[in-house]
């Protein structure tokens, strides 16, 4: 089992930096940092993180080509694998449609345009030349291959992944998620020439640590909340919950009443959509995870209440599977 950290790039970058120092101290093997339009550019974090560090591998966790051309993203990525020396990784997702109409942006064929889009990095990343004669002449990569993981939800994307990528990460918390999505990767992995035991499946979770059940509880809802307001309706029946109540969370959040919200989310909510808990809670969802065939778990916000006395909570589970 791999153990990597999940990071929104919206908080001081040396708070930032001191959580992924923490996470290497600890053992963890990745740093996904998340690229979003309007917080701090990933590439310029990513490297910063690769010159405080020296063993932990960085990547973004996701990029999508919607808004990013492949052919900067596989510049940025080979110029980041020289400046870590070999720790670079890439993640590819299709984005969502809210932000693109956002941005004025056409969302249009997310699955063919993700698959275009890891089958054009992984060319300009190896040196090679595209249809267009566009190739990388100033940068080079370190690394033989640098990992490009495909950040996957819905059943066709969940193939894509297993098709073209080396790795998947499903932005999900639970058991029950994973019996879905797995087999999906699985049948993708049938076309693709990685062997399936050098495939990463990602838990990319909402996680909430802390000696205090009560304390990781309250720290998730928030989060929570966001989750089950943007789920779709196929998820939450997974889960047995009412459409009624994710559509009343719903509405609080998009009133900026965050007190309602989260005075909405119950237990059975937070189970469902975070790993939470103390160490021992944490551990029995890790291994649950782990003989469904996840092989890599990500922390993700919000990691407790005060985030790097939450990380070190786990030092002793990452020891346990190494």
């Amino acid at each position: 089992m791999k153990f990597s950290l999940e990071l929104l790039p919206n908080e001081p970058i040396d708070d930032m930096l001191d959580l992924i120092k923490t996470s290497e101290d600890i053992g963890f093997d990745n740093v996904w940092i998340t690229d979003h339009y309007n917080n701090k550019n990933v590439f310029e974090i990513l490297a910063l993180a690769a010159y405080e560090t020296s063993t932990i591998h960085v990547g973004t966790g996701v990029s999508n080509p919607f808004m990013r051309n492949p052919v900067t993203i596989a510049s940025a990525t080979t110029t980041l694998d020289e400046i870590s020396n070999g720790r670079a990784l890439v993640g590819i997702g299709p984005g969502d449609k809210a932000t693109m109409e956002t941005l004025g942006i056409t969302w249009n064929k997310p699955v063919a345009t993700v698959k275009n889009c890891v089958e054009t990095i992984r060319k300009l990343i190896n040196g090679e030349k595209l249809d267009t004669g566009a190739k990388l002449d100033g940068t080079r990569k370190v690394q033989d291959s640098i990992p490009i993981y495909v950040g996957a939800q819905g059943p066709r994307m969940l193939e894509a992944a297993g098709q073209v990528a080396d790795g998947v990460l499903i932005n999900a918390s639970n058991p029950k998620d994973f019996e879905f999505a797995i087999p999906l990767v699985n049948k993708g992995l049938e076309n693709n020439p990685i062997s399936k035991k050098d495939y990463s499946i990602a838990a990319y979770t909402a996680c909430s640590i802390d000696n205090d059940v009560t304390v990781a509880i309250n720290q998730a809802k928030v989060v929570v909340a966001f989750i089950i307001a943007g789920s779709p309706d196929v998820v939450l029946n997974r889960h047995g919950i009412s459409i009624d109540s994710a559509n009343r969370i719903e509405d609080f959040l998009a009133n900026h009443d965050f007190k309602n919200a989260i005075g909405s989310v119950t237990d059975d909510m937070v189970d469902a959509f975070s790993v939470c808990g103390r160490p021992k809670e944490i551990m029995e969802k890790i291994e649950q995870l782990e003989n469904i065939g996840v092989n890599e778990f990500v922390v993700g916000s919000p990691i407790g209440k005060n985030k790097v006395e939450s990380l070190k909570l786990l030092e002793d589970i990452v020891n346990s599977f190494n």
